[in-house]
């Protein structure tokens, strides 16, 4: 994520057009490291302010947060200095990661007096400084001592400053002559080259720069030519001149569901057919509100799924290390026919063995050549062949046995991996419910017990607990206008299949891995082309192969679909069916539900 000077750049000419002249009504700590400001200018908004360490953040927002019962000493103190105070101007100093607020209020006198509200968005180092007209700190929602930083402290009665660790260049008013002689001439890669020497230039900003100048960012600045060197200035030039004309773009870069990237211009870098998808916002705000919204969704859900992904992968691992040994201990069978074959020769020859004889050569009428038997010297032939006869069943008891639990044992892994997908498929906890549930009936998660909803089981009317099912299928709208429905999980599968969809509806499967089921309701129509290839790419992106390039598709009227005799959930069988090729993309299609 890139929460760069280029991004503050955008976000200040977004506040500046917004909030300069208006009045600050309201003032809330919902969090130690947060706050919220309410400013009424023509219309009224909310200024979200984050300090915090892990996710610094300020954009407007509609949204309202639960506020402590009793404000924070940081809080009661700016309301008592800027309770309708006016907001005079906002500016980023030297391009860097802040935005100070000059405010302008009147004192317990009546008289006027500024006042600064340094925000600044810096990762870990992250504050919100306020400060007199004379730029010595009144107060912050953080206090650095010296004993934490030796750079500088942030103390009440300290004077201000920005901390300078390190001379880096202003990038909006940069020459040619500072670019070649002071950037690019570093022992370095051109990207690090950037934005080690510009203020605000993040890794992901000089990434794309170099991406719109067709050079690599992981090259050496060693490896350009004055022209090459003067080309990257011109696309550094222009993608700073937005900073001037404030056409800024604000998007944020998806893959799939899961936002990727964010930032102010285009980010050619990410190219759709990598399976990338940018969708432009009208406001910066909006971008970050989104983006971080939906960026703890999902890491939510893999928080919320880690248990689940644990039991999974641990069962995996024990069934594949079963599975391992099982096909070891099969392929010592293979000898099984060995000994029926010299039981049988001892039986019809064995009468041609002296006493105390360690071997016998025979004709082997099952391959027309001679044969050599050991034999145990101590027993007789026809001893030795029962012992033969009785390697040979025992080892045949075990081939078959083992046939069987081999069989099973590749049925729990194919069982395991289906699941394991449904939990990468999950965009909602609700997602999880099912999966939980599919694990628990198939023992992989025990049932707590207790007076509940379920069925009754162990003493005393103890009833075993069953969280209420909320979770759908995916539906989507093809471009035809057909309706597609992808299964989230096994049990989703098996209803779309048996239980929702008719004879002639269309089903389909990626081949040979796990994945969802995706139903197309054909209406009785022949269905154009073009949804054969929108409800592939379906399948395939709700694959195991989703992050393939390919992924081949089965697919099949509904009909040909059977149930296996005591099949697991989601497990199908069919005879009939054609194949296509699908690249895993849902770009195309319009997500009705989920």
């Amino acid at each position: 994520m890139a929460f760069d000077g280029f991004v503050i750049s955008n976000l200040l000419y977004e506040l500046k057009e917004k909030l300069v002249g208006g009045r600050i009504m309201k003032i809330s700590q919902p969090e130690k490291d947060e706050l919220v400001l309410t400013i009424k200018n023509y219309d009224q908004y909310k200024l979200f302010l984050s300090a915090s360490a892990g996710l610094p953040l300020i954009y407007l927002t509609e949204q309202s947060k639960q506020n402590p019962l009793n404000a924070p000493n940081f809080c009661m103190l700016l309301r008592k200095h800027l309770n309708s105070a006016r907001i005079l101007s906002i500016t980023q100093p030297d391009f860097e990661r802040i935005l100070q607020f000059e405010i302008e209020h009147l004192d317990e006198m009546g008289d006027l007096r500024k006042k600064y509200l340094m925000v600044e968005i810096m990762g870990k180092h992250s504050n919100i400084i306020f400060c007199d007209e004379e730029f010595t700190v009144v107060d912050s929602i953080k206090h650095i001592s010296g004993f934490v930083s030796s750079v500088r402290e942030v103390l009440p009665g300290r004077k201000y400053f920005i901390p300078k660790t390190t001379e880096k260049l202003d990038p909006t008013i940069l020459s040619f002559d500072e670019f070649k002689n002071q950037v690019m001439s570093k022992p370095m890669s051109i990207g690090k080259a950037l934005y080690s020497t510009l203020t605000g230039i993040s890794p992901l900003l000089a990434n794309e720069i170099c991406y719109r100048s067709s050079l690599d960012s992981e090259a050496s600045t060693a490896s350009l030519s004055e022209d090459l060197t003067y080309h990257l200035f011109q696309n550094f030039n222009r993608v700073m001149e937005i900073t001037k004309t404030k056409e800024y773009t604000p998007n944020i870069v998806y893959r799939g569901k899961e936002p990727v990237e964010f930032s102010s211009i285009p980010l050619t870098c990410y190219q759709k057919a990598d399976g990338y998808d940018e969708q432009d916002y009208n406001s910066i705000s909006s971008v970050l509100e989104n983006f971080y919204a939906s960026k703890n969704a999902v890491t939510r859900i893999r928080q919320k799924s880690a248990d689940l992904r644990k039991i999974v992968a641990n069962a995996i691992e024990r069934e594949s290390k079963k599975y391992d040994l099982q096909k070891k201990q099969l392929l010592d069978t293979e000898k099984r026919e060995k000994y029926k074959v010299y039981g049988e020769l001892l039986t019809t020859y064995g009468y041609q063995a002296a006493p105390g004889d360690k071997s016998i050569t025979v004709l082997n009428y099952y391959t027309n050549e001679d044969l050599t038997i050991p034999l145990n010297p101590e027993i007789s032939a026809l001893e030795n062949a029962k012992v033969y006869f009785e390697r040979y069943g025992k080892l045949k008891r075990t081939f078959e046995a083992l046939s069987k639990l081999i069989i099973e044992t590749e049925e729990d892994l194919r069982h395991l991996d289906s699941i394991r997908t449904s939990l990468d498929i999950a965009i909602a906890e609700n997602d999880l419910v099912q999966l939980k549930e599919e694990l628990i009936e198939y023992g992989y998660i025990k049932r707590h017990f207790g007076r509940g909803d379920g069925k009754q089981s162990g003493k005393n009317g103890n009833k075993q607990k069953k969280t209420k099912i909320t979770s759908k299928p995916f539906h989507y709208l093809s471009s035809d206008g057909y309706h597609i429905y992808v299964g989230k999980n096994n049990y989703q599968n098996d209803e779309l299949t048996f239980d929702f969809a008719t004879g002639n509806d269309w089903w389909f499967h990626a081949k040979g891995m796990a994945g969802s089921h995706v139903i197309v309701k054909s209406n009785g129509d022949e269905l154009p082309d073009r949804v054969y290839e929108e409800a592939g790419s379906l399948a395939a992106y709700y694959s195991k192969g989703r992050e393939n390039e390919k992924v081949e598709i089965d697919y099949t009227e509904k009909k040909n679909v059977k149930k296996p005799n005591k099949g697991k959930p989601g497990f199908v069988v069919y005879y009939t069916n054609y194949s296509l090729i699908a690249t895993p993309d849902i770009s195309s299609l319009t997500l009705i539900s989920d």
